[in-house]
C-alpha cells in the first residue's frame, strides 16, 4: 500500500506563497537600484545639470523607498544615496 503524502498546514503553504511574492518584488527593486545607480554614473559627463538633478532625486526617492520597506538597510541606503549625491556634485563643479 502506497503512503499518502503527509498533509502541510494551511498557513505553511499561504506564507511560502506570500514570501515567493516578497522575494521577487525584492529581487525587483534591488535590480532597480543598481541600474539607476550605474545610469546616473554612465550619463553623468555628457548630460546637463537639470537632468543630473532629476535623475539623482528619483534614484535617492527610490534607494529610500527600498529602505522604508525593509528591502536593503538603512545604513546602506544612506551610503548609495551618499555616493549618488557625490557624483552628482562633481558634475557642479565641472559643468
Amino acid at each position: 500500500m502506497a503512503k499518502a503524502a503527509p498533509k502541510k498546514n494551511l498557513s505553511a503553504l499561504k506564507r511560502d506563497r506570500q514570501a515567493e511574492k516578497s522575494s521577487m518584488r525584492n529581487q525587483s527593486k534591488k535590480a532597480e537600484i543598481k541600474t539607476l545607480e550605474k545610469k546616473i554614473e554612465s550619463t553623468l559627463p555628457s548630460t546637463s545639470r537639470v537632468e543630473v538633478e532629476k535623475q539623482m532625486k528619483f534614484a535617492i526617492k527610490t534607494i529610500a523607498s527600498a529602505a522604508s520597506k525593509g528591502i536593503i538597510h538603512k545604513n546602506t541606503a544612506a551610503r548609495k544615496i551618499s555616493r549618488v549625491t557625490k557624483l552628482a556634485n562633481a558634475i557642479g563643479k565641472k559643468g
